[in-house]
């Protein structure tokens, strides 16, 4: 593997269980140091693509390379470079978390202690009670603890963040901004679109096997109309020409629509011909942008 290789490289992947085909011929590229967003709602594939790129499940048809080796015949070879999170994490009830996170990170090698440290810190975690005493989301931090202490040059997640609540999700996104600037790359599976937004440099969108779209956010919104919201001193008279506008509507004398990236410069001309003050623009969320994908996916 050359330091140019994609540390993910899927092509044409096809799973099926019987006569329900789960992937459809998906490609996924992750390339070296990125953080790669992995979208989806339950049952597009997400979690079967995840199982074939741990050597859990073997394809059925498609090339899949793994940190340049095959994830279903060097397995044992690839998790000793990469970390897995699951969004339901089980521990073993006598273990304290501590041992857990030992054994987690004896299967890489080691782990550096001082981050292991200073995460068990952050992370607030008792790594002294046992395995049957934690609750759903100090189970996902012995998990999170053993995966970011550890120098894996990948780390798979797959919804890392169930059962943290909000200020332990900051913190969670530090540590994955930290681990990026230590060259890890990461492929995060989140319903969690604010996550998903704050965090990723590209993201895939999987629907029904297949990935419908991937790219930059930025590249996500250049067909995606863009909410605005202006004061006008006076108000379009009914049947005026307000192609450039989408959506429009009204209340006092303020105005709300939507606007083609490509009309924007026609929106604004428009819009100034009636006395334009206190505009605000937004750009689609990212989870505006996924139901509108999945939206035109359907039609």
């Amino acid at each position: 593997m050359t330091a140019d290789s994609p540390v993910i490289d899927v092509h044409g992947l096809v799973k099926s269980y019987g006569s329900f085909t789960a992937l459809d011929g998906l490609d996924l590229t992750v390339t070296r140091g990125e953080v790669h967003g992995f979208l989806g709602p339950n049952g597009a594939g997400k979690s079967t693509t995840i199982r074939v790129l741990l050597g859990l499940l073997r394809a059925d048809a498609g090339h899949v390379r793994l940190l340049g080796g095959d994830p279903w015949k060097d397995v044992v070879e690839l998790h000793r470079r990469l970390a897995y999170v699951p969004g339901d994490v089980s521990l073993w009830p006598s273990m304290t978390g501590g041992e857990a996170i030992d054994l987690l990170g004896s299967l890489r090698g080691s782990l550096d202690e001082q981050r292991r440290e200073e995460l068990t810190e952050r992370f607030e975690l008792d790594t002294t009670k046992r395995g049957r005493q934690y609750s759903k989301g100090n189970k996902q931090k012995v998990a999170l603890v053993a995966a970011l202490a550890s120098d894996a040059e990948l780390l798979i997640l797959d919804e890392p963040t169930s059962g943290l609540d909000p200020l332990m999700e900051q913190v969670f996104q530090q540590c994955i901004d930290e681990a990026k600037r230590r060259g890890t790359t990461v492929l995060l599976s989140s319903h969690i679109m604010s996550e998903v937004e704050n965090l990723t440099d590209r993201l895939s969108i999987i629907r029904d096997g297949v990935i419908v779209r991937t790219g930059t956010l930025d590249d996500l919104r250049t067909d995606t109309r863009t909410s605005i919201r202006v004061r006008l001193e006076r108000l379009p008279d009914p049947g005026s020409d307000l192609s450039p506008l989408h959506d429009v509507s009204t209340e006092g004398h303020d105005l709300t629509a939507t606007v083609e990236p490509d009309q924007a410069g026609a929106a604004m001309t428009l819009l100034a011909g009636y006395g334009m003050s206190n505009l605000t623009a937004e750009p689609p969320s990212l989870e505006s942008l996924f139901l509108q994908l999945y939206a035109e996916v359907k039609r």
